[in-house]
C-alpha cells in the first residue's frame, strides 16, 4: 500500500489528535468560567451556505478585561469529509485560559460530489474574516490572528498563512483579509502530487474535481509546498517520526521550501505515530504552540 493511500485511510477513519468523546448535541451557550477556566460560547453562526449555517465555538480568557488578545483559528482534521469543531475543544480550552482568544470552526465537509475542493478553503478564509469583522465583539485584535490545524485541518490552516482570500464575493467581509500571522500545521499533508496509486488518486480525483493526468494545476492548487512565497506567515510544523500516514517527507519538504524562501520555520520531530499517543508528545505540542503563538502573536510589552 502506497504512502498515498495510507494518508487518505488515516484521514477517514483516525480521530483527531485533539478529539474528545462524543457527547450531547451542543447547544448555543455561554458558559460561566470557573476560575482560571475559558469562557465557551457554543455553536456561533459565522455564515450561511446555501441555506446552511456553518458554526464556531469561541473560547474566551477567564478575565477579558479591556486588553485585545490575539485570535486563534483552530481546525479539525477528518479527511476533509468527517469530524467536527468540537474535536478541537481541548486546544480550545487550553489557548483560552492561557489568554488568547481561540475559535474552533466547522466547514462543509465532502460527501459524494457535494461540497468539492475548494468550498473547505473558501470557509475557513470566511471564519477568519468573519473573526475580523467582529474582533471588537470578542476582544480580539485584528492584526494578530494564527491559525492551528491538524491532519487535514492543517493543510487548511498552511493554505491561510500563504494565500488570500480566493472567493471575495460576500460585500459584507470584502475590506478583511483571510491571511493569518502564524500557522501551527500538526502532522499535515503539504504535497498532493506525488506517491500516485489507484486509490489514493480515486479519491483526491473526486474531491478534487479532476484527474492529476487532465489537470494537475487543481491538485498543485491544493498543495501547500506549491504556495510557498516569502510573503508566507511564520511557521511551525510538529510531525511524529513514525507517521506512516502522512509521511514525515512531507513536513521536511514543506519546511525546506519555506527556508529557501526566508520565511520563519521551525520543524520539530516527535517520535510518535500520525495522532501522538504518547502523552509527552501530546503536552509538548501545547506548550510548542503556546510558545509559539507568544512569540509572533503577542505584541511586547
Amino acid at each position: 500500500m502506497s504512502k498515498l493511500t495510507n494518508l487518505l485511510l488515516v484521514l477517514f477513519l483516525v480521530a483527531p489528535l485533539y478529539a474528545q468523546k462524543p457527547g450531547p448535541a451542543p447547544q448555543l451557550a455561554s458558559q460561566s468560567a470557573q476560575a482560571g477556566e475559558a469562557t465557551v460560547l457554543e455553536n456561533v453562526v459565522y455564515a450561511t451556505i446555501n441555506g446552511s449555517d456553518l458554526h464556531v465555538d469561541v473560547y474566551e480568557p477567564p478575565d477579558r478585561g479591556s486588553q485585545l488578545r490575539p485570535g486563534i483559528l483552530l481546525i479539525h482534521g477528518g479527511g476533509w469529509s468527517s469530524f467536527d469543531k468540537s474535536t478541537m475543544s481541548g486546544m480550545g480550552r487550553f489557548l483560552g485560559r492561557s489568554g488568547f482568544v481561540a475559535f474552533a470552526v466547522d466547514y462543509r465537509l465532502f460527501k459524494g460530489t457535494e461540497n468539492r475542493w475548494p468550498a473547505q478553503l473558501d470557509d475557513v478564509q470566511r471564519a477568519v474574516r468573519w473573526v475580523r469583522a467582529n474582533a471588537a465583539k470578542y476582544g480580539v485584535n485584528p492584526d494578530h490572528i494564527g491559525a492551528f490545524g491538524h491532519s487535514a485541518g492543517a493543510q487548511l490552516a498552511a493554505l491561510l498563512g500563504m494565500e488570500d482570500t480566493r472567493d471575495n464575493s460576500d460585500p459584507a467581509l470584502a475590506k478583511y483579509s483571510s491571511k493569518v500571522q502564524a500557522v501551527v500545521d500538526v502532522s499535515g499533508p503539504t504535497d498532493f502530487t506525488t506517491d500516485h496509486d489507484p486509490d489514493g488518486d480515486a479519491f483526491l480525483s473526486s474531491f478534487l474535481g479532476g484527474d492529476f493526468s487532465k489537470d494537475p494545476e487543481a491538485w498543485r492548487d491544493a498543495s501547500p509546498v506549491f504556495h510557498v512565497a516569502k510573503t508566507n506567515a511564520p511557521f511551525l510544523i510538529i510531525h511524529g517520526t513514525k507517521d506512516q500516514d502522512v509521511p514525515i517527507a512531507q513536513a521536511q519538504e514543506l519546511y525546506e521550501k519555506l527556508k529557501a524562501a526566508h520565511v520563519q520555520v521551525d520543524l520539530i520531530k516527535l517520535d510518535d505515530v500520525h495522532t501522538f499517543q504518547d502523552p509527552e508528545n501530546r503536552r509538548r505540542t501545547a506548550v510548542e504552540t503556546l510558545e509559539f503563538f507568544h512569540q509572533y502573536l503577542v505584541p511586547p510589552s
